[in-house]
This record gives structure tokens, sequence and C-alpha cells, in this order.
């Protein structure tokens, strides 16, 4: 049965919920945008069966507190966030971290810095890149503008139009508040082909609230992306129909990834959601490689298997033209 608690985490109280049998082997879920905790509920179900599964509403969503200043959802207090939870529930224990969306966006920065490096086996990262990544790889574009290249740039600002949006004063509050928060699960089965059950009772103010992500963090961190480099191995999954997150911009992320295994899956942005038992298989067999690699054999294996190039780890990729 899963258990309930809230925890400190800075400057805000945190909901958590633990699933499976605490003496087992750890892996956290986070969350992101704009939902709660409480889409990785069939992920999580699966996992328990043989981890120790932690999941928490982050700031702005859920039960957990909603501050009400856009500067106090920059991503070093999120960060600071999984810091507390994982301090509360896993003292001193290393874990498996995965992150979806902005989950994945946040969870970036501890896996690439931050006092949770030593403590994170690995890192299962599902439609969420690197803001400081995309920052980079949005200059090399904008210096080197190849047709390619400038391909690439249209599409996925084409994809990420929502992100203007969320910068403007008053439009994206409102219509969460009278529009979107009503309707988003009749949004998920209309555009995602996704039943997600019952409607989130705390919808329109997880989206309304989760705007303050974008507007904390997003420009901030692409006109100025510091270098950072992971860790621990990364699984990398890339959602073959995802609308906003395109997989353009996960290109040349070996470089800033020495341990890069990525996978694909046929599924849209929401793929914790329409195909639970795929995302929890692959969390699962990537999180027991890592946990039983001796001397890199079992990463080695999990490489050959999924037809991961041996030098970056990163699928073979065709000469570009």
């Amino acid at each position: 049965m899963p258990t309930q608690q809230h925890i400190q985490g800075d400057g805000v109280q945190l909901n958590v919920i633990t699933r499976g049998n605490p003496d087992n082997s750890a892996i956290v879920l986070v969350h992101g945008y704009p939902d709660n905790q409480h889409v990785w509920n069939g992920v999580a179900a699966q996992l328990a069966e043989n981890w120790f599964v932690v999941t928490y509403d982050v700031r702005g969503a859920g039960l957990s507190d909603r501050p009400a200043r856009s500067r106090d959802y920059r991503i070093s207090l999120l960060a600071n966030d999984l810091e507390a939870v994982v301090d509360a529930v896993l003292p001193h224990r290393p874990f498996h971290l995965v992150g979806h969306d902005w989950g994945s966006i946040q969870s970036w920065e501890s896996v690439t810095g931050g006092p949770l490096q030593a403590r994170i086996l690995s890192y299962t990262t599902l439609s969420g890149p690197c803001l400081d990544h995309v920052g980079h790889w949005l200059r090399s574009r904008l210096r080197r503008p190849t047709p390619r290249r400038a391909g690439q740039l249209l599409r996925q600002l084409a994809s990420s139009w929502y992100i203007g949006a969320f910068h403007l004063p008053w439009l994206a509050p409102v219509v969460w508040e009278n529009l979107l928060g009503k309707r988003w699960h009749r949004y998920l089965k209309a555009t995602e082909s996704i039943d997600a059950g019952e409607p989130n009772p705390h919808q329109r103010e997880d989206g309304r609230d989760g705007i303050r992500l974008y507007r904390a963090n997003v420009l901030q961190r692409l006109l100025r992306p510091r270098v950072r480099y992971a860790h621990c191995p990364v699984q990398l999954i890339v959602a073959a129909r995802d609308r906003y997150v395109g997989a353009q911009l996960f290109e040349g992320l070996e470089d800033w990834v020495p341990a890069l295994y990525r996978r694909e899956i046929e599924a849209s942005h929401w793929s914790p959601l329409s195909q639970p038992d795929v995302i929890a298989d692959f969390i699962d067999t990537f999180a027991h490689a890592v946990a039983s690699s001796k001397a890199g054999s079992n990463l080695e294996a999990f490489r050959v298997k999924f037809g991961l190039s041996p030098r970056t780890s990163a699928p073979v990729r065709k000469p570009v033209s």
C-alpha cells in the first residue's frame, strides 16, 4: 500500500508517496508540467514489485505548497526540494532517478552538479532536456546555420510556441483558470489518445501555478547556458511522436553525457500515461543493468542489445550529407 507523508523542502511542504519494500533499492520518479505525481501511478505500481519507489508533488503541484512568486520556482530550489525528499525518505542511500518533462528538466540539475551526484546511480530522462544543454544547442545552430540545422531550429521553435505564451503577463493563467483546467483530460484524449482516468482534481491549479517554472528558468538558462556534464549513466527515452520536445534537441547529448544509452518508443509526450508497462520495463531494465554491472559488463550487454554505439553509447548515426 502506498504511504503518504509531508516533508519540509526548501521553504515549502512537499507531498510524498512511497511504494514497495523500503529495504529494496530505491527509484525516485519526478513528474512534469502540468501534472502532479499521479502521472506516475501506472509506472510506480509496477516498479514497486521489485523496488522502493518514491514520488512527490513538486512545488506548485498537487498537495504540495504553491509559492506565489515566480522566483520561488527556480531550478536551484527545485533541486533543493529533491535533496530534501531523498534525505528524509532515503537518508544516506543511493538511488536511481527518473524524470519526465519538467521533472526531467529539473533533475538534470542534480545529475550534473550539486550534493546528490555521488548518490544518483543512474538517470532516466523522458521528454525533458537540460536547459543548459539546449542553450548550447541553440547557440551552435545560430552560429553555424546550415540548412539542416536551420530546419531543426525552426521545427523546435514551432513546437515550443506555448513557452512564449507562458511569459505573457496574464493570458496563460486565465486560460488555465477558465478553459484548460476543466478540459485537460479531454485534451489528452483528443490530441494524445490518452485516457487518463478520473480527471485530476488539482488540474486547474497545477496548470496555472506551474507556468512559473517557465518564467523563472527558461530565458535565464537559454541566454546564459552553463557547462554541465552528467556524472552517472543516463538512459534517454525518446518518444517518436512527441509534439513538444523534438528528438533534434538531443542531438549532441553524448558530448555532455559520457555514458549515454538511447531508447526510442512509439509514443506521444505523455508516455508514462499511454505506455506505463513499457516505461516501467525500460526503467527497471536499465537500473538493474547499472546496479549489477561489474567492470561495465552488464552495461556493455545492455548497449549491444539495444544497438548502441560502443564509443559514445549513442545510436549509430549515418554521416550527415
